[in-house]
């Protein structure tokens, strides 16, 4: 009986190291779909559009109790971030950064993806102004504060939920309701050389008055209502290199395989 070599353990061997080598290769990629939601009551606060950056946690823009920065007082107000958004670029150059959604109405959400790798870029940092008011903002305090990604690259945090107590009084403008944003004129803002702290008592000062999207303030909130939140949805995204790892280490596997098939056929030596 002719014994033929089979060479399928160690082909076999093969292919699962080259499909760990694609997986690892693929792990720390994602692409992240973030959603924001305006959960206030109706005719309560808005929200301007979202400033976020995946990062590795070194931009502190930001802290409770410090005089407010540039970077900050960008998004606390008007909503703009400009100043944000580059003061992130420099301090974090290989952050992913963007902008989420427009003028956010109670009840409205909005969401983009962003491709994220998450091994280099683990942290969330997010800020937007709300409105009505003259320096009144959203945002984390520290910058590692929300670390979205583990080591191995899945998600830690799914959802971000701030209530009306976790917003934050920039402390940069005098409150006036005459110079606030969505109710005034900002361009009549004074400066308040404050601190910032966390307020949001100020927004009965609003009621009444008509707002830029047409609908009459009436704030309704309590410390513990729900304001806003912000949801993940994570796919899997395989990087180019990935496929050409798989197609080379495919036909190597190939090559590998029929070169054992050939230099084991029997030779037939029957007389004929």
């Amino acid at each position: 009986m002719i014994q033929r070599p089979f060479p399928c353990s160690r082909t076999g061997a093969a292919i699962t190291t080259m499909f760990a080598l694609c997986a690892s290769a693929q792990a720390a990629v994602v692409d992240v779909t973030v959603m924001v939601q305006n959960l206030a009551p109706a005719s309560s606060i808005s929200f301007a559009p979202l400033h976020v950056g995946f990062n590795n946690g070194s931009f502190d823009a930001f802290n409770l109790g410090g005089v407010a920065t540039a970077p900050i007082v960008s998004v606390a107000e008007g909503g703009a971030g400009g100043a944000w958004q580059a003061a992130f670029a420099t301090a974090d150059p290989t952050a992913t950064r963007g902008t989420i959604g427009g003028l956010l109405q109670p009840g409205g959400a909005s969401s983009l993806t962003f491709r994220v790798d998450t091994a280099l870029n683990p942290f969330f940092t997010f800020g937007a102004m709300v409105v009505p008011s003259n320096d009144f903002f959203i945002g984390n305090d520290s910058p590692t504060e929300y670390r979205l990604f583990d080591a191995a690259g899945n998600l830690n945090v799914a959802t971000i939920g701030i209530k009306a107590r976790d917003i934050w009084d920039a402390g940069s403008e005098v409150f006036d309701p005459a110079a606030a944003a969505f109710v005034g004129n900002n361009g009549l803002r004074s400066d308040q050389n404050s601190v910032v702290a966390f307020n949001f008592a100020e927004f009965a000062g609003f009621n009444g008055l008509a707002t830029g999207a047409g609908y009459t303030f009436n704030s309704a909130l309590t410390a513990d209502s729900d304001v806003y939140r912000i949801s993940f949805g994570v796919s899997a995204v395989p990087e180019p290199g990935s496929y050409a790892l798989m197609a080379a280490g495919l036909m190597a596997v190939g090559f590998m395989a029929r070169r054992r098939r050939v230099g084991t056929q029997p030779t037939d030596t029957t007389a004929r």
